[in-house]
């Protein structure tokens, strides 16, 4: 259980229209992720499935049951929260359970409802604790147990892993990903960070502005975008976009992928200057400034000894070129 359906959702704020018309199927036990920069409607759109910010037109329904006018506590979804709101004079054991022991369910159970997860999120040996005495990432991995003592169909997360450092960050997201497959829940997931979107997504939805620009897979989205917002967002680094009448191609814009631009220290298609380079070890990623496409990225796989004001040419793949049109659109 926990499928859920956005039928022509709307939020206005006064004049102000924030969602615009948004449709939206998400099947029962998928992983959904809400994408998007900030200020996009995401967490918005979050908030109205969850009851926390009323629906001003179209219906929302869990398993094609309207639940415009429930309150909150009677949807049958969980929240997690990117400032984990725990209480903080109440152990791990109780944070965890007292929205079970809120509802008169008997000790018994609650006791064994919070076994359960804290053996699947290895908080066995903090019960005990306060939230004071927890890490970042100990307490956001609590806020997720007391989600999931709960059993609801639908599990929501509004940028979880935001207040996390990066390794951290990576930690938590495997085990996010982990008890999904655990539970065969249906999350709904929001960031706007494209890298969690990829990784952990079954599917993504991409907004813009209120808007739904693309929904598919991840891979999907990344080999097949619908626009140049969905390229240029989808993808680390950004996808490279050229003036196509420059290389004799038709189409308005010809988008490229760093991986796929060749870089080299002989005459090529597109002239350049290198203006940064980063060594990562893996990878080395080379800006470089060229003569009427501005700047560009490449993406090259390993150790490379390019160096800065260097002078080079680039050459686009152009079997694994993208064509879009003048307002954006993908040309297929």
């Amino acid at each position: 259980m926990g499928a859920l359906t956005l039928t022509q959702v709307a939020k206005s704020f006064g004049s102000t229209e924030v969602i615009k018309g948004v449709d939206l199927q998400v099947e029962e036990g998928e992983f959904c992720v809400f994408v998007g920069p900030s200020g996009c409607g995401k967490s918005t759109l979050l908030r109205m499935i969850a009851g926390l910010e009323d629906v001003t037109g179209g219906d929302v329904k869990i398993d094609g049951k309207r639940i415009n006018d429930l309150a909150p506590a009677k949807r049958e979804i969980a929240m997690v929260f990117q400032s984990y709101a725990l209480y903080p004079h109440l152990t791990v054991r109780d944070n965890m359970g007292l929205a079970l022991k809120q509802a008169g369910v008997a000790k018994s159970e609650v006791t064994a409802a919070t076994d359960k997860a804290a053996a699947m999120l290895s908080l066995d040996a903090l019960m005990a604790r306060r939230p004071a005495e927890l890490s970042g990432g100990q307490r956001q991995r609590v806020a997720i147990g007391r989600a999931i003592v709960r059993r609801p169909k639908l599990f929501l997360f509004d940028e979880p892993l935001s207040n996390l450092d990066a390794a951290l960050r990576v930690q938590t997201r495997i085990e996010i990903a982990r008890l999904h497959r655990e539970l065969g829940a249906t999350m709904i997931y929001v960031t706007h960070d494209q890298v969690e979107a990829m990784t952990l997504a079954d599917k993504i939805v991409v907004l813009r502005a209120g808007k739904v620009e693309q929904v598919g897979a991840p891979m999907e989205l990344y080999n097949n975008p619908a626009n140049t917002f969905v390229a240029g967002f989808i993808g680390s680094p950004q996808m490279n976009f050229l003036t196509a009448g420059a290389l004799g191609l038709q189409s308005d814009t010809l988008g490229i992928r760093p991986e796929h631009l060749a870089i080299s220290r002989e005459a090529g298609q597109i002239a350049g200057r290198i203006s940064h380079v980063e060594k990562l070890g893996g990878e080395t990623l080379v800006y470089a400034n060229t003569e009427g496409q501005g700047l560009l990225t490449v993406r090259l796989f390993g150790e490379h000894d390019f160096t800065v004001d260097e002078t080079v040419s680039l050459t686009p793949d152009l079997s694994r070129a993208f064509h879009f049109d003048a307002t954006g659109q993908r040309l297929r």
